[in-house]
């Protein structure tokens, strides 16, 4: 380890003033993780605990990452784990919401696959709404409860409230099972009628409730027949 601080670094090879002479794209992963970190430790500086980070984390590991994570990396305490989930949830929700506007879902896998790291290694349900226009574009994606799912907790005028919002036409919604078993609970079922009956009333149907795992998906668009709904 080379226990020099940012200060020892000549300044035109110190990260924010390389950001400053080459502009942030130019920057390595070292470099952007130094400038979020900010400072270091006594025996660390920022610039050591950045290259530690990515010695045990490549980036698509990252997306992923939790506090506990990266509190097992010496130098780094609650306060620089903080600020680093943070910037890199802030990242996510910047590209989600990029690419919302460019989806064009057409089946329940390729929702499944679009949300499913909304989901990864969440202890709660979390119930989003995705509501579509007339060609099936994704117009946005809205969290909307938090919790154990059941027809208590989640209200249709919320849900539909946000639709009229977006002059959306129709709504998918999809929630976790952090159990990981995606088979639909009696709760389940009968909040997908009601929503479903709730929909046609309101002229903007429900065309999918989807259930996410870890690896697996339950649609029941794609059991309705079962389901008779």
């Amino acid at each position: 380890m080379s226990n020099y601080k940012m200060k020892d670094i000549p300044l035109l090879e110190r990260p924010r003033e390389r950001m400053k002479q080459v502009g942030v794209s130019n920057l390595s992963d070292r470099e952007l993780l130094a400038i979020i970190l900010k400072t270091g430790t006594k025996d660390l500086s920022a610039n050591d605990l950045a290259i530690e980070i990515l010695k045990k984390y490549d980036l698509y590991a990252m997306k992923n990452l939790t506090e506990s994570n990266l509190m097992t990396i010496k130098g780094i305490g609650v306060v620089k784990a903080q600020e680093l989930i943070s910037a890199i949830e802030l990242g996510r929700r910047i590209y989600s919401s990029h690419n919302d506007n460019l989806l064009n879902l057409k089946n329940a896998e390729e929702i499944y696959l679009a949300t499913k790291d909304l989901f990864y290694n969440k202890k709660q349900e979390l119930f989003y709404c995705l509501y579509f226009d007339v060609k099936q574009n994704l117009i946005a994606k809205k969290l909307l409860f938090m919790g154990t799912i059941n027809k208590s907790t989640v209200h249709p005028r919320e849900i539909f409230k946000e639709a009229y919002l977006l002059s959306a036409a129709s709504i998918i919604c999809v929630h976790n099972h952090p159990s990981n078993d995606v088979l639909p609970s009696k709760a389940d079922i009968l909040l997908t009628e009601n929503l479903i009956k709730t929909g046609n009333i309101q002229g903007i149907p429900v065309i999918d409730h989807i259930i996410v795992g870890d690896n697996t998906f339950y649609s029941f668009y794609n059991h309705k027949e079962i389901l008779n709904l």
